[in-house]
C-alpha cells in the first residue's frame, strides 16, 4: 500500500509530499531508481526520525505523485529548482537535509547555489562527484520493467542477498515501477550512454571545496551502485567540513538495511552543538 501525502504548488509544480513530525524542519531527497518515491525511500525511518524533527519528504519532479508536465526535459538544474521552491514555499529556514544517492547530488548543489537556505548536510550513498558508472547503476537507470529485472536490482541495492528472494518485496517495488506515467518519465530522464549522468550530477573541485557547512557522509561498505572509494572517500577528502560513517556489511540501501542504526548516527550529527570549541592551553 502507497501512503498517501499531501499536495504544494512548488515552483509551478503540484508538488507530492509527506509531513510528521515536530522540532527543527528536515528535508529528506530521495534517489532515482525506478518507481521510487519519498515514501518508497524513506518509510522505514519516517516513524523514527518524526519522534526528534518536522520531516518533509517531497517527490521530486518526475517521480512518485509529483506532476510530470509533458514534454519536459529533465534535468539536474530542473531537479535542484524544484526542490528549492518546495524550501522556499514550506518556508523551510536553514533547513538540514538528507539525500540519498541521486537525492544527495541535489542537496549538494542547494547547498551550492542557495547556501543561506542549508544548515546541515547528510548525503547517503550520494552522487555529485564524477566517477567511472558501474554496471550496476548502468542497470539501474537502464530499467526495463519485469518482475525479473526489478528481481535483479533488489539485488544489487542490497548486500543482503534474501532480499532479492522475497516476492513480496519484489512485486511491491515492480508495481510501483510500472504505475500510470512513472516509467515513462524514469526511461527519459538517463538515456544512454549513461557516463554523461554521472557528469551532469557532478559538481567541480571548487564548487565542492567551497561547501563550509558541516556534512555527514554515509555510506554502505558494499555498495556496487555507487562505490564509497569513488564517491564519498572522495568527498570527504574535497568537502571542508565533512566526516565519513562506513557501515559494514551494507549495500546501497543503508535505511533500509540499517535503519536503527543509520538513524542513531543522524541524531547524534543533528544534535551535536558545533559551535563548541576546545580551546588548548
Amino acid at each position: 500500500m502507497i501512503e498517501e501525502g499531501k499536495y504544494v504548488n512548488a515552483g509551478g509544480i503540484q508538488t507530492h509530499y509527506h509531513e510528521d513530525g515536530n522540532g527543527e524542519p528536515l528535508l529528506l531527497i530521495h534517489g532515482s531508481g525506478p518507481g521510487v518515491s519519498a515514501w518508497a525511500n524513506w518509510r522505514l525511518v519516517f516513524p523514527i526520525l518524526s519522534e526528534h524533527y518536522h520531516l518533509y519528504a517531497p517527490d521530486v519532479i518526475g517521480f512518485g505523485f509529483t506532476e510530470r508536465p509533458k514534454d519536459i526535459e529533465y534535468s539536474i538544474n530542473l531537479w535542484v529548482d524544484h526542490m528549492i521552491a518546495f524550501i522556499e514555499i514550506m518556508n523551510l529556514d536553514k533547513v538540514s537535509i538528507i539525500g540519498n544517492s541521486f537525492g544527495g547530488a541535489i542537496a549538494l548543489h542547494i547547498a551550492n547555489r542557495r547556501p543561506e537556505l542549508v544548515k546541515r548536510l547528510i548525503l547517503m550513498g550520494s552522487a555529485g562527484i564524477e566517477f567511472p558508472i558501474t554496471e550496476e547503476l548502468d542497470g539501474v537507470w537502464g530499467y526495463t520493467p519485469s518482475f525479473e529485472n526489478m528481481k535483479k536490482l533488489v539485488s544489487t541495492f542490497s548486500n543482503d542477498p534474501s532480499m532479492a528472494d522475497n516476492d513480496d518485496l519484489v512485486e511491491l517495488r515492480y508495481q510501483a515501477s510500472i504505475q500510470e506515467g512513472f516509467q515513462e518519465s524514469f526511461s527519459s530522464m538517463f538515456p544512454a550512454p549513461r557516463q554523461r549522468h554521472v557528469k551532469n550530477l557532478a559538481l567541480t573541485e571548487e564548487q565542492l571545496k567551497n561547501i563550509e557547512i558541516p556534512i555527514l557522509l554515509i555510506h554502505g561498505r558494499e555498495d556496487r551502485i555507487i562505490p564509497l572509494g569513488e564517491t564519498s572517500w572522495k568527498f570527504s577528502q574535497t568537502l571542508p567540513n565533512a566526516e565519513l560513517h562506513v557501515f559494514p556489511n551494507c549495500g546501497h540501501w543503508v535505511q533500509i538495511e540499517k535503519t536503527k542504526p543509520f538513524t542513531r548516527v543522524v541524531n547524534e550529527f543533528l544534535n551535536r552543538d558545533t559551535l563548541k570549541t576546545v580551546k588548548s592551553t
